[in-house]
């Protein structure tokens, strides 16, 4: 039933998602702005934070040591990656990396339905119950979830704008080989940026799983969203990321609101209309590749 509380309601679930998917986007943004990559593993980055956090909650029953056990876990499995495969691919087509990283995925994937099954994973939720906001009530755990986000994406701006890496990576974006001639290890820099992207994905896995159950495939639709949110906002643009998360889980949640069959429908038309008259996104610097 369509009325004024359920549309605030939506709204405010419109942010949550589209602060979880200006997260995950923003990792993707960074590995594919400064290395050229664009990682179709992503995704399963998303699903491997959530069972490792999973795996942790059910040995120690603390929801911080699960998210910070998901996000390191994935993080070591980025920087393994980058350091194994992908950077043996920087050079090679396209195509290329497109096939070595959906491969990555699938292995991902099937591994972790081989040790945990199909079957839906839990993690209860750190905070339980209701918040009275004065117009409506709302989970206070989806208003946590908004706050960690919130502070994650502060921190992630914090590396890339106020430290010397972060003015390293930067520049990596723009042009990599200038950075190279300056003396600088960019492949240490690669390193540490695949690291830190795929650490993006997998505490959005784990801080979201209390919402959403996990599951084996769960990846698979944050990846199309992601790429989405990358093309609405701008490739290689921190910024874009944030913007076009939230402009894609308003979309997504608004529509869902009068038919759900058409949220998705009505993503891919905003996309279009932005690569229609803005090519290179709304915030992407125009003449990237």
């Amino acid at each position: 039933m369509v009325n004024w509380d359920n549309f605030i309601s939506q709204c405010f679930n419109g942010l949550v998602l589209g602060a979880l998917l200006a997260l995950i986007s923003s990792g993707l943004t960074i590995i594919y702005g400064t290395l050229g990559v664009l990682n179709l593993a992503h995704g399963a980055m998303f699903m491997l934070g959530g069972y490792a956090g999973w795996v942790a909650y059910s040995y120690t029953g603390s929801f911080v040591a699960a998210v910070i056990a998901g996000s390191l876990f994935v993080m070591l499995v980025g920087v393994l990656m980058e350091r194994l495969i992908i950077r043996h691919f920087y050079a090679r087509p396209n195509e290329d990396q497109l096939l070595v990283t959906f491969g990555l995925g699938i292995v991902f994937v099937e591994t972790v339905r081989f040790f945990f099954g199909s079957l839906s994973k839990t993690v209860p939720a750190p905070i339980v119950g209701i918040t009275s906001l004065g117009f409506m009530v709302y989970p206070t755990y989806r208003l946590a979830l908004l706050g960690i986000v919130t502070v994650a994406l502060l921190g992630l701006y914090f590396i890339l704008y106020r430290t010397r890496i972060g003015m390293i990576v930067r520049a990596g974006i723009e042009d990599s080989v200038m950075v190279e001639s300056l003396g600088i290890d960019v492949y240490k820099v690669f390193m540490l940026v695949f690291g830190i992207g795929a650490m993006a994905a997998g505490f959005a896995g784990i801080v979201n799983a209390p919402v959403v159950s996990i599951g084996p495939d769960i990846g698979e639709s944050i990846l199309v969203q992601t790429f989405v949110v990358v093309v609405i906002g701008g490739v290689g643009s921190f910024p874009g990321a944030v913007l076009g998360g939230l402009v894609a889980g308003e979309i997504i949640s608004i529509t869902s609101m009068f038919n759900p069959g058409y949220a998705y429908v009505m993503l891919f038309v905003a996309m279009t209309l932005v690569l229609v008259i803005r090519p290179y996104g709304l915030l992407g610097a125009a003449g990237r590749e």
